[in-house]
């Protein structure tokens, strides 16, 4: 079962969410909460496998919702967040998606579209499609220098850093293996390692993180950005 945790100070949303979620034989509702700060205490009593959240809401924002669960100084619990939206991507959702948000939807997206969504991210996936993804990379280039690159990058080895590269633009472990003319598994390895150098939960932070230290020039062979960004 995957267990999920509703956030949103809309009851008519929460009880839509409710309904279509309590029909799916995979899915159990294991709790509610009104505003950001009942939805921390709920997240962090339940622990639920994904909580979709309401990135704006009474008494405590979705952003810092997100930042006080995934942040530094959060608890580091495993449950993934898909922010909810009523806007595409926007300061507010970036941010989210920063701080470790496995993605987001907006408020009108299908039934099918959040179904798949949750169980894609419940499936350890982050959901984000190359247009919202550029959109997000538009909004952080207003910045005009570049830090200097962690010293966690430079310590990649020589074959990480080419990993790195084909996941910063935007490629499939599928995809990363027939280029490289390696197993998929090995990818798959490779990216783990990466990731945990780099302190990044998911593939969406590695490219977030490529940009903010222009590291982002494309160094690889061809490929097309895919709209799940898979771990």
């Amino acid at each position: 079962m995957i267990r999920v945790a509703l956030v949103d100070d809309q009851e008519l949303f929460r009880a839509g969410l409710r309904f279509m979620l309590d029909k799916q034989a995979d899915i159990e509702v294991v709790g509610e909460a009104a505003d950001g700060e009942a939805g921390v205490d709920l997240i962090r009593e339940t622990v639920p496998d994904v909580a979709l959240l309401d990135v704006r809401m009474p008494r405590l924002d979705g952003v810092e919702v997100v930042r006080r669960l995934l942040g530094d100084d959060g608890p580091g619990i495993a449950t993934k967040i898909i922010v909810l939206t009523t806007f595409a991507v926007d300061d507010a959702t970036a941010e989210a998606i920063r701080l470790g948000a496995a993605g987001f939807l907006l408020k009108d997206a299908t039934p099918d579209a959040l179904l798949t969504a949750i169980r894609t991210v419940a499936a350890g996936n982050a959901v984000v499609s190359p247009d919202d993804l550029a959109a997000l990379l538009r909004l952080e280039s207003g910045t005009t220098h570049a830090p200097p690159a962690p010293a966690a990058f430079r310590s990649l080895a020589p074959r990480e850093r080419i990993v790195f590269d084909h996941v910063a633009a935007g490629r499939t472990n599928v995809e990363i293996a027939r280029i490289e003319f390696v197993s998929e598994s090995t990818i798959k390895t490779q990216v783990s390692s990466v990731l945990t150098k780099l302190g990044l939960r998911d593939r969406v932070q590695l490219v977030i993180y490529a940009h903010q230290y222009r590291l982002t020039g494309d160094r690889t062979a061809g490929g097309d950005s895919p709209s799940t960004l898979a771990p």
